[in-house]
């Protein structure tokens, strides 16, 4: 009786750790760094609270960007659009790439990444972490109203007028609707296409290339940014690209070591 008393406890904690074992360590990776980007995303949105009641301040940014770009002499936005319009598989284009060619590219390739890279994850992963946070200040010190919502300069917001997948996706009700400056469309479209030119096999690499430049010209076409919301949102991005590589080297982010796939892999 005492042996087989004493022996549940054994019994008890080899099952906890078989259980344990049992648990893939790439399951657990994947599952703690959704976690860290959920909880970045819902900062990202509760910024929407910030800049209530500042939608004047927002349409008169959008003002002096509109001006400044005419003074320039490349306020072309109305104009593309006009010739988007006019061409509807082009205006179809622009809005699937809009609604689809960013947060489900950035999950599929965050997840590539910490899959099969996961010695280079952690960079591109706080590179939107900072490059967000950097987004976040702007967006609430400089509100700035989309061109879809200056319809005295003839804008039209063609993902609404066509489709209602995005709205679905991103409710107005929890999206900050004043955050055209800078354009993280565009950025993180980016970033991701870095992280693909640099990681994918090369015959996949003309994806890396064509992702930024199709979301830019996406965001212009669809009236959701300005050129100049795209040249900032990229900026901002290789900027904190460049912060993240230097905390890479100087920072242990990642239990693995510095090696390539195939190390990582084995450790897995």
């Amino acid at each position: 009786m005492q042996h087989a008393i004493g022996s549940r406890p054994f019994h008890s904690h080899h099952r906890v750790f078989r259980v344990r074992r049992s648990i893939n360590p790439t399951t657990l990776r994947c599952a703690r760094e959704v976690i860290i980007i959920a909880v970045a995303v819902l900062l990202y949105f509760m910024v929407r609270g910030l800049v209530d009641g500042r939608e004047a301040e927002a349409i008169g940014n959008a003002d002096e960007l509109i001006n400044l770009e005419r003074s320039l002499g490349f306020f072309w936005e109305p104009s593309f659009q006009d010739w988007a319009l006019e061409w509807a598989p082009l205006a179809t284009l622009a809005n699937w790439v809009y609604i689809w060619g960013h947060w489900p590219v950035i999950a599929a390739t965050l997840t590539w990444l910490v899959v099969a890279y996961r010695d280079r994850y952690p960079v591109y992963r706080n590179t939107l972490l900072i490059s967000g946070a950097i987004g976040l200040v702007i967006f609430t010190a400089f509100p700035m109203s989309p061109p879809r919502f200056m319809v005295d300069w003839g804008f039209v917001d063609t993902v609404t007028l066509q489709s209602q997948a995005y709205r679905v996706l991103q409710p107005p009700s929890l999206v900050n609707q004043y955050a055209a400056m800078p354009s993280l469309h565009v950025g993180w479209d980016l970033l991701m296409g870095i992280a693909i030119f640099r990681h994918a096999p090369r015959r996949w690499r003309w994806i890396g290339v064509l992702l930024p430049i199709a979301m830019f010209f996406a965001v212009v076409l669809t009236a959701n940014h300005y050129f100049v919301d795209g040249v900032v949102g990229g900026a901002i991005v290789l900027v904190a690209l460049t912060v993240a590589e230097s905390l890479h080297r100087r920072v242990p982010l990642w239990s693995a070591g510095a090696g390539g796939t195939q190390h990582v892999h084995s450790r897995a």
